[in-house]
Order: structure tokens, then sequence, then C-alpha cells
């Protein structure tokens, strides 16, 4: 402020006959004009409806809009991880579900296994057997036959040398008389 309006405005004015007057004073006092301070009054306002119709309620919504959507996102990732986390304890109940299935197949596969080898095991002995006593059987059938077929030939070299030593033929009768008795001193020996 300059020191003329400081002086002028130090300077008592005389009483203002009321409210309105006094302010009308001032104002020419400090040179300020009424319908400028009107007409700015009105400028502020157009400006102000301006801004907000066309500056503030578009941001305002566009910041509302943002939010809604921000909200829905944190709404969407929360029941995601709910959901991730009871995919997870499934996933998991079907792992430890899937290794128990894993782990009986693996069991009854040994006890298969066991049992079809002791099976075998089982099947190979009782054809080794069967076969053991069918040799068995064959061996002895072969030595009853071989020892028939030694008495037979005995019992007929003893006949012939009978017959050589008694130089006298036999009849079939005879023969089969010393065949029958030496097959007897044979068997008994």
């Amino acid at each position: 402020m300059t020191l003329p309006l400081f002086l002028a405005a130090a300077v008592e004015p005389a009483a203002p006959s009321g409210p309105i007057e006094g302010l009308r004073q001032t104002f020419e006092h400090f040179g300020v004009e009424p319908k400028f301070v009107i007409f700015q009054l009105i400028s502020f306002l157009v400006v102000l409806v301006v801004l907000y119709k066309f500056g503030i309620k578009p941001v305002t919504a566009t910041m509302e809009e943002r939010n809604r959507k921000i909200e829905s996102g944190i709404k969407h990732a929360e029941e995601m991880q709910v959901k991730l986390a009871a995919a997870a304890q499934e996933s998991a109940v079907i792992v430890k579900k899937a290794n128990l299935e894993a782990t009986r197949i693996v069991e009854d596969a040994r006890k298969t296994a066991k049992d079809f080898l002791d099976r075998q095991t089982q099947e190979a002995a009782a054809k080794s057997n069967d076969l053991l006593t069918k040799a068995q059987q064959a061996i002895e059938l072969e030595h009853k036959k071989m020892l028939a077929a030694a008495r037979t030939e005995i019992s007929r070299l003893v006949v012939t040398t009978t017959e050589r030593v008694l130089a006298k033929k036999l009849t079939d009768a005879d023969r089969a008389a010393y065949n029958e008795a030496a097959g007897r001193e044979l068997t008994n020996v």
C-alpha cells in the first residue's frame, strides 16, 4: 500500500448512515467499484459451473468408476485366492488319494506276483516230483524187465547147458519145467 492510501485510511470518515453505506464508502475509498465486483462474481460463478459440469463432475465420475473397478478387482482377487486355496486343498486330497491308490496297486501287484511265484514254484515242485516218481517207476519197470529178461536168458542157458550135459533132447514140457525151476532158484537168490 502506498502512503497516501494509508493516510486516507487512517483518517476517520464520517459516520455512515447504515451498513451498506459504510461498505460503499469503504469500496470507494479503496477504489473498488461494486459493478465490477458483481461482474467478477458472476464470471466466477459461470466459470465454477462450467468447471464443475465439464471438469470436476467427469473427473469425479471417472474416479468413482476406477474405485468401483479397483474394489471389483480386489473382490475378484480375494475370490480367486479362496478358490486357489480350495483348489490346492482339493489337489492335495486328490494327490493323497492317488498315492494311496498307487501304493495299494503296488502292494496288490507284489502280492499277486508273490502268489504267482509261489503257485509256479509249487507247480514246478509237483511236476518235478511227478517226473521223479515216473522216472523211478520207469526205472523199476525197466529193472523188472531186465531181471525178467536175464532170468529168461539164464533159464535158457541152463536148459541148453543141461541138454548138452545130459546129451539128450528135452521136450517142451521138460524145458518149461526146468525153466520154471531155474527161475524159482534165481528168485530166491
